[in-house]
């Protein structure tokens, strides 16, 4: 019956983190974080949803909440693109370094503010958006979709805002 031990070490990736713990300088208080394992939040870690806050401005509110059973990290801002218009929405803000970055518990939430920009004639109007998360890495990810109903996207001042940790400040930066 020891060969169902073996078995058990079907996660290789989490045996090399443990090293870099003890690795860290004496007295740095960063080395004894209980984060150093804490991977970034990808769109398979995460739900999401697009809410209308404000029509004038298609400024919406963007919310991730962490499904799984493990924390993860939310990096810098989320990578939105319009339907089917080519390029993304500019990054309006300055995001945290991954040191500071948000630690999304299990069924925690975090929110960015997307602004679509005034309808100034300059831009097109799309249905829904297609959101992925920084990882700093190549991780191939699958875009999460939520329905942004009349969204006009203005060519020039469309932007979202890093993640944070409240719904209000996400809309106010």
């Amino acid at each position: 019956m020891g060969s169902a031990r073996p078995s058990t070490s079907a996660t290789p990736a989490a045996k090399p983190a443990k090293p870099s713990k003890s690795a860290g300088s004496p007295g740095a208080s960063a080395s004894a974080d209980p984060d150093f394992d804490v991977f970034p939040c990808s769109t398979y870690d995460v739900t999401f949803t697009a809410s209308l806050a404000e029509p004038t401005t298609s400024s919406y509110l963007l919310k991730i909440t962490n499904k799984g059973k493990k924390a993860c990290r939310v990096l810098g801002h989320p990578i939105v693109t319009f339907g089917g218009l080519d390029g993304q929405a500019t990054e309006r803000g300055k995001a945290p370094g991954i040191e500071d970055a948000i630690r999304l518990d299990p069924g925690k939430s975090a929110y960015a503010g997307l602004m679509g920009g005034a309808a100034d004639g300059t831009g097109k109007t799309v249905d829904s958006i297609a959101m992925t998360m920084n990882t700093e890495s190549d991780l191939a990810q699958t875009p999460l979709k939520a329905a942004t109903p009349g969204l006009y996207v203005s060519s020039t001042k469309n932007s979202v805002t890093p993640w944070v940790d409240n719904a209000e400040d996400a809309l106010s930066l």
